[in-house]
């Protein structure tokens, strides 16, 4: 997946402007997909630039103008393309499991220590998801079918972070029995 995707999805959505799509990933789509403002002002750019986004500039009083993107017909057929392709799971890349993989010389204490920190991210992730599913998906089975596919996009993120839990506390467990 690439942000350009995530963007044409979001703003298929419904039109908005650079400032309320930095919103919209912050609040709604950090499960899914991750991108700074500057990552997502520059890719807006080049969507436009390929006919896959129209802009409707809107005038401010003493303010820059600010800019409202859409997607274009051409912007929902190539991401219709993306959505029915196959996608390749991303490649797995986690330091944290490579150092378990050579763990024999990996010291107790810093492991523990490195644990102790992705469980505190883990953690913040997990809250953070949970006032995304408080606010915008109360009551799934009312959804439209757009939503209730929102909804299970941040279940999968839920369950991933919920599954890092109960390993880290097994890998604890483990290597605290290990040193006793």
């Amino acid at each position: 997946m690439s942000l350009r995707h995530a963007l044409l999805a979001a703003i298929h959505e419904t039109a908005a402007t650079g400032y309320e799509l930095n919103q919209r990933f912050e609040e709604r789509l950090s499960h899914v997909w991750s991108a700074s403002h500057q990552q997502i002002y520059r890719e807006l750019a080049r969507l436009e630039t390929q006919g896959l986004l129209v802009v409707e500039i809107q005038p401010q009083a003493g303010k820059p103008d600010r800019k409202r993107y859409a997607i274009t017909a051409a912007g929902i057929k190539a991401l219709q393309g993306w959505l029915g392709a196959v996608q390749a799971r991303p490649a797995v890349r986690d330091p944290l499991l490579l150092k378990c993989f050579a763990g024999d010389l990996t010291p107790t204490p810093a492991l523990l220590k490195e644990l102790a920190v992705h469980e505190q991210t883990w953690r913040r992730e997990q809250a953070i998801y949970r006032q995304i599913e408080a606010r915008y998906f109360s009551v799934p089975p009312s959804l439209s079918r757009h939503y209730r596919m929102q909804y299970l996009a941040l279940r999968r993120g839920l369950l991933d972070i919920e599954s890092w839990l109960v390993w880290a506390g097994e890998v604890r467990a483990m290597l605290e029995q290990g040193d006793a």
